[in-house]
This record gives structure tokens, sequence and C-alpha cells, in this order.
């Protein structure tokens, strides 16, 4: 007997249909917006790097991307929710700095472009959200050499208005 035959014997008309019922079991094993209250206590393998991420180490019960690459799947429509149908890779762009000081990283999917922010774990790869905080930095949009230009520009504007004072209006108080 083929496996194609026991499928069919158990009710599954086609291949399709079973990784179809599979990958709703494993996407959706609880409620909707169960992890939105609840910490996750999975480990899975990373699907860019094939890094093995448990949830011990992170600092937080919400672990949403890998540690090691700092990637993430597009799972969630709102934090936690499971609610997307794209499942989607999404790659970290950028990092940003929230108001109370905690780093974040910016993922975009590479399948339907949705931007989202997560915030960084305890055990990020430092090397990784570093590179990806100086990639601004290493790729300006501008000549490079426009900045030695400025500079010169600048020192020179100084050296013309040295000792003098400054003019009424000018902005700078007496």
């Amino acid at each position: 007997m083929t496996n194609r035959s026991l499928l069919v014997y158990n009710g599954f008309k086609s291949m399709s249909e079973v990784v179809s019922v599979n990958r709703d079991n494993k996407r959706r094993p609880y409620e909707k917006g169960y992890y939105q209250d609840h910490p996750s206590q999975e480990v899975f393998t990373c699907k860019v790097c094939g890094h093995t991420v448990v949830p011990e180490g992170a600092g937080s019960g919400h672990r949403n991307h890998c540690p090691n690459c700092l990637f993430s799947l597009h799972v969630d429509e709102e934090p936690g929710d499971r609610a997307s149908d794209c499942g989607g890779v999404m790659e970290p762009i950028a990092v940003w700095v929230r108001n109370n000081g905690e780093w974040a990283i910016i993922h975009r999917c590479k399948r339907c472009g949705k931007l989202s922010s997560n915030r960084v774990l305890a055990d990020d790869n430092p090397v990784k959200l570093m590179s990806i905080a100086l990639k601004p930095l290493a790729n300006p949009p501008f000549p490079i050499e426009r900045i030695r230009a400025l500079t010169e520009w600048v020192n020179e504007d100084r050296s013309q208005h040295e000792g003098e004072e400054p003019s009424v209006g000018s902005g700078q108080s007496e």
C-alpha cells in the first residue's frame, strides 16, 4: 500500500488537503488572540537560518523573531493575534529607539510588504543589531565627498566671522 492510498483511506482527497490541515493546526493551536494574553512556550526552528529558538533567555514571554538572524514570520495582524494568512518571511530592515530608551526592530514582510515593530529581546544577536543600525551610515543617500565640502564651507564661514558681534535678530541671545 502506498502513502497515497493511505491518505485516501484516511479520508483525505489530496496531499494539499493534508498540508492545509497540518498548517492550520500548527499555526492556530489555540483560539484567536490567545498569544496576546499568554506567553509563548514554543520551541521552533528559524525558517531563514535554521537556528533552534527557545523561549528561555528572551527576557519576555512573547518571542516573535529569531535571536540569531533577527528574521520573523508574518503571522500576526496585531501583536499576538495570529490572524495573518500571509505567512511571509519578515526581514529586519531597521532599528529605532522608543521613548523609554528601549530598542525595537522594524520588520518588513518580503511577501506583502507589511511593516511591524518588535522589541529587542535580551538574547538577540548584538552584532546583527549594530549592523542594521549602522546600515544608513554606511550607505548615505548622497556622495560621501559632500561631507568634506560642507565641513570646509562651515569652517570658512566661521573664520570669516571670527570676533564679530552677533547681529540683532540672528537668533542668538546677548
